[in-house]
């Protein structure tokens, strides 16, 4: 067998189907096994943009994200995905080719060192030198990708291994793991005890969800425990949400530009579950999370229980187990529940937001962001994959959409805080669910960074709409500038206007130009039942929720 053949072999024997890829030095092996093997390719303009499609299908799915890209310049273009991967904990595998390795340290083409470059963001990184150990590096990378915190991984493989001949007698084939991540420990019984008291004696308790929710599918354990008893719940932006209908224990995320209502600050309990204590958290120190309260934290990762903070509770365990656990407990305990705290939590909510929320709504023109979010609100249902890119767009989405609710189906560029991600992000998606309505959020400024992947897309036949709100700025930026300096201060963060509805069909998508909140609503409905990507160019009033 050829060394391209095995390594293909192993990576479909793992389940893995799909691969985002940009030709060129020593992948020409992988593609044509690949092709062969009747794997999915979805070729892109820029190796960014393959990254980030393996990104946003794995942070979806919890599946494999797989991309391959060509040798030093590719493989440093690829990086940019596999950091997102690395900031959010989403299973990803970087496939590089390099040329053929006889005359390594000698200057062949593109010669460099891949490891090294990618070694420090990523979970498991490996040059692979004989073809007979391709199935053991496989297995590797893809088991530690999807364990503890899911990761991304790489492996390099030059060209002369991935043509070389290898009899099959010599090849060491190792059973392969199911390439999705599967959280399924339960927990230390004294331990949730141990929190199981905590929450008796607590008088204002706050469950804090991360990302660690979705990998261990714990949506529902987490309604039963806070609906149950009353306890409100907020998600650090960027982190994965689960809450998938509108909640009134949901309080938001925390941790936007935009600010947040006081609710850790006044909490004398703060469940920290399958969440990082980082900026978003004010490092769980006074005054974002006061020195007298108590913490639990909650995780399947044991490096993360102790990460940032030190618990009076630490439990390591999938959060679903766990959370399933605790409701038991408190069950069993009679916890009365909190439902005076809740209902102050909701009146703090409710004053942080009310100049979004209850103030009436300005005129439909100009338009701006908070049109937009509400215009986007009835096309949001139970089965919408809804993508967020950064800026003051994504503000707004988080301060006005995300109030009640934050389901699995909603997933925004991530704890990077990337702008660009989202064109390759829709097609993510669209290879991840092939029948369900897929709507992309973003600003003008992002959306033009991969703006010539809207070509592969409709190539590709992978539809969805884009709702493009376009301030011809870097306008989170602007706002910052404007609130240090001034008008005067404004420098290197405007743009010039582009006739997106032209970009859109010279690219062979359809574009549409909107000037109202009912336009936009027409041109979603359009849109949702076209059979290419729709680009919808909303011109907006500068400006973002915390203006």
């Amino acid at each position: 067998m050829k060394g391209a053949q095995i390594l293909v072999r192993c990576l479909t024997d793992a389940g893995v189907d799909k691969m985002a890829v940009l030709c060129g030095n020593g992948l020409n092996p992988i593609l044509y096994e690949a092709a062969r093997a009747g794997m999915r390719l979805v070729d892109t303009r820029n190796e960014q943009a393959a990254s980030y499609i393996a990104d946003a299908y794995a942070r979806l799915t919890g599946k494999l994200g797989l991309c391959a890209v060509s040798s030093a310049v590719g493989h440093t273009n690829a990086l940019i995905g596999v950091l997102n991967a690395h900031f959010d904990g989403a299973p990803l595998l970087l496939l590089s080719g390099a040329s053929s390795r006889e005359y390594a340290d000698q200057g062949v083409f593109q010669e460099l060192d891949h490891i090294a470059l990618a070694g420090p963001i990523c979970k498991y990184a490996r040059l692979v030198e004989r073809p007979e150990n391709l199935p053991f590096y496989v297995h590797e990378a893809i088991g530690r990708a999807i364990s503890g915190r899911p990761g991304p991984v790489h492996l390099t493989v030059p060209l002369n291994v991935l043509e070389a001949d290898v009899p099959e007698g010599s090849i060491r084939w190792l059973r392969q793991p199911r390439a999705i991540v599967s959280q399924r420990a339960a927990a230390d019984p004294d331990l949730i005890r141990d929190a199981a008291q905590l929450l008796l004696r607590s008088k204002r308790p706050v469950l804090v969800a991360g990302t660690g929710l979705f990998y261990a599918q714990a949506g529902p354990e987490l309604a039963a425990l806070a609906g149950r008893y009353c306890i409100p719940v907020v998600t650090p932006i960027w982190d994965r949400g689960v809450v998938e209908g509108p909640q009134d224990w949901f309080l938001g995320v925390i941790g936007a530009a935009s600010g947040q209502a006081p609710l850790l600050p006044a909490a004398d309990l703060v469940i920290i579950a399958g969440a990082q204590v980082d900026y978003r958290l004010g490092y769980a120190q006074p005054p974002t999370i006061q020195r007298e309260a108590r913490i639990i934290r909650i995780s399947a990762v044991p490096e993360e229980l102790r990460q940032g903070v030190e618990p009076d509770v630490a439990i390591l365990a999938d959060p679903r187990s766990a959370l399933r656990q605790l409701a038991a407990e408190c069950e069993r305990l009679g916890l009365p529940g909190f439902a005076p705290w809740l209902a102050e939590a909701q009146e703090r909510d409710r004053e942080f937001r009310k100049r979004w929320l209850l103030d009436p709504a300005p005129p439909p023109r100009p338009m701006t962001g908070r049109h937009i979010v509400e215009a986007l609100r009835p096309f949001l249902r139970p089965d919408t994959i809804f993508l967020i890119d950064g800026g003051n767009i994504g503000q707004w989405a988080h301060m006005v959409l995300a109030a009640r609710r934050y389901p699995s189906t909603w997933l925004t560029c991530g704890a990077s805080a990337v702008v660009g991600w989202g064109l390759p992000g829709a097609m993510g998606a669209r290879l991840a669910y092939p029948d369900k309505p897929i709507i992309l959020l973003s600003g003008d400024g992002a959306f033009t960074f991969t703006v010539a992947e809207l070509e592969r897309a409709a190539a590709h036949e992978l539809p969805f709409v884009v709702v493009l709100a376009d301030d011809c700025a870097w306008g989170i930026v602007v706002s910052g500038q404007c609130q240090a300096y001034g008008e005067e201060g404004v420098v290197c963060s405007r743009t010039g206007p582009i006739d997106y509805v032209r970009l859109a069909e010279a690219c062979g998508c359809i574009g549409i130009r909107v000037e109202s909140p009912a336009e936009l609503a027409a041109a979603l409905e359009q849109g949702l039942q076209a059979t290419r990507p729709v680009v919808i160019h909303v011109p907006i009033a500068g400006g973002g929720p915390a203006d």
